[in-house]
């Protein structure tokens, strides 16, 4: 699967993420976020390795639900998921490779 490069319209419910069975980044940020649109190029490099993981960008802010439920407190925040399980979190990642670390964990 490609690199998402859009936020969803739709945030999923809890329920749906922890259901999810494939390896999957949920992305936490927000379009205007300077330190998430400086983070796109090392998480699209990282991502590229590795296409069978799923990738969800989430815009979060006050009154959202999902970025509570894995309290979320800096921008962006990645948040790595095995079978709907979070395996590694990176907050405000520094490089690629930190990034494919935490995807080698989930996408081995």
């Amino acid at each position: 699967m490609p690199m998402t490069t859009t936020y969803l319209e739709r945030e999923p419910a809890r329920e749906e993420i922890d259901a999810m069975e494939m390896p999957t980044v949920l992305e936490f940020g927000s379009p205007w976020c300077g330190f998430c649109l400086s983070a796109q190029p090392i998480l699209a490099a990282a991502m590229e390795a590795h296409p069978g993981v799923n990738h969800l960008k989430i815009a979060d802010g006050r009154g959202r639900r999902l970025g509570r439920s894995f309290r979320i407190k800096l921008w962006p925040t990645l948040v790595f998921l095995d079978n709907g399980e979070e395996v590694t979190r990176l907050v405000r990642p520094p490089n690629t490779h930190s990034i494919s670390q935490a995807l080698d964990r989930i996408d081995g």
